[in-house]
């Protein structure tokens, strides 16, 4: 036997292990392509299911066309969805800021600092996300209710804030802690102050983790029926959740108008999560340290 067959033997036995784990890896990839694929198919046909009975003609509507527009157009001349959304835009937004500026200078110090009073700040922090908002509504209710904060959106963006604030806080401590403190350090060396250190080097690094945040206490605020259902009585005040209950009683039978109402209520998310997605990167800070 020749020498180049014996080579070209030993080669074709080596690389059949080879062949035989690339094969496998592609088996495994299109397993959890399979897996992803139904997950996400049991996720968007209930929103497609909604899209498309939107797009149809209401009971005792005269449009002949299979796809409408026309029952959009109904529910806001003809019902307080307007309202409703201007509402919940409102107390979303005054949530999403309070709830952003107060989180990322306590996030900070729950980050930065190590000693008795941050740690029980910690744990009251955990203590209080860990409790269901229901616990608190009745006593809530009680207190808001000597003060006139009852059906009012004051009262209702009070109890968001508060809700959002503990998970808000150890978001922004746990994307800090991401972020290496010598880089602080030598901001300090230059002659940076703490609060102008946190201010020019952690916080501007830190727009994926304010980004989290806000997206977090914005889908709270905006999609939360528990709360506005206790504490919001009249049809004025009433915010997007709690107003498509009442149109659903109402319009129980025409499910064009119903799901043209839900549609409206899924529009803010998607468009905000598709105006930030391109802001969600964390490598801003991966070459900080370069040669360090």
């Amino acid at each position: 036997m020749s020498t180049t067959a014996v080579r070209t033997g030993l080669a074709t036995v080596a690389s059949t292990p080879k062949r035989a784990e690339l094969n496998s890896g592609m088996r495994g990839r299109w397993w959890r392509f399979l897996l992803v694929f139904v997950i996400t198919a049991v996720v968007l046909v209930p929103i497609a299911a909604v899209v498309f009975l939107s797009l149809q003609p209401a009971l005792g509507s005269t449009t002949t066309s299979a796809i409408t527009l026309e029952n959009f157009a109904s529910v806001f001349a003809q019902t307080s969805v307007g309202a409703w959304m201007t509402n919940s835009l409102v107390v979303t937004l005054v949530t999403v800021v309070i709830a952003v500026v107060v989180a990322a200078p306590a996030g900070y110090v729950l980050s930065r600092a190590r000693n008795r009073l941050v740690s029980g700040y910690s744990l009251v922090l955990f203590i209080v996300q860990s409790l269901p908002v229901v616990t608190a509504v009745i006593p809530l209710f009680i207190l808001f209710a000597s003060i006139g904060l009852v059906d009012n959106l004051v009262g209702v963006t009070i109890i968001y804030v508060g809700s959002t604030m503990s998970v808000a806080i150890w978001m922004m401590a746990a994307y800090y802690d991401s972020i290496p403190i010598t880089l602080e350090e030598a901001a300090w060396m230059d002659g940076a102050s703490v609060f102008g250190g946190f201010v020019r080097i952690v916080l501007r690094n830190s727009l994926p983790g304010l980004l989290s945040t806000a997206i977090f206490s914005f889908l709270l605020a905006w999609n939360d029926y528990l709360i506005a259902v206790v504490f919001l009585r009249s049809d004025a005040n009433y915010t997007l959740p709690v107003g498509l209950e009442t149109f659903f009683q109402q319009n129980s039978t025409n499910w064009g108008l119903v799901m043209a109402v839900a549609v409206d209520m899924m529009l803010p998310p998607v468009i905000l999560f598709s105006v930030l997605n391109k802001y969600f990167s964390v490598g801003g800070i991966g070459g900080s340290l370069a040669g360090r």
